[in-house]
């Protein structure tokens, strides 16, 4: 079921890429990328309620809030940097760029979570490296 998640995910990645450019037309990217977030907050506090999942709030560690708290500033951080480069990149460009962020997430899941170095993923990495470098270029 994960593949569908992840597929869905990038799916609506690649949308969000492409109408965030169309958006962004004459509107400063911070202004864009607040906006862009309230409507995320809206959505996902209301998927919190409707399900009822609100009432584990309570249950969260402090490591948790800490771990969430700063993975929401660099969600944010992302976003703000993201929506700057697409006002004056071209969406073909900038995206491929962003999407480095595949390989510093397994460079960073093998330093940090210490998950198995495989020849396969090198090698996985590369292409995409290489891949950005082809597109960019």
């Amino acid at each position: 079921m994960w593949i569908l998640f992840a597929l869905l995910s990038a799916v609506f990645a690649a949308l969000t890429s492409i109408l965030a450019k169309i958006g962004i037309e004459k509107v400063d990217s911070n202004l864009a990328t607040a906006i862009r977030t309230v409507i995320v907050l809206v959505i996902a506090w209301g998927i919190v309620f409707a399900t009822g999942k609100w009432q584990g709030i309570a249950n969260i560690s402090r490591r948790s809030w800490l771990f969430l708290a700063l993975s929401g500033l660099a969600t944010g951080l992302s976003w703000l940097f993201f929506f700057r480069a697409l006002q004056s990149g071209e969406a073909s460009r900038v995206v491929p760029i962003d999407k480095l962020s595949v390989v510093i997430s397994m460079a960073l899941a093998f330093a940090i979570l210490h998950e198995k170095i495989t020849a396969k993923g090198i090698v996985g990495g590369l292409l995409i490296t290489a891949g950005t470098l082809v597109l960019i270029l």
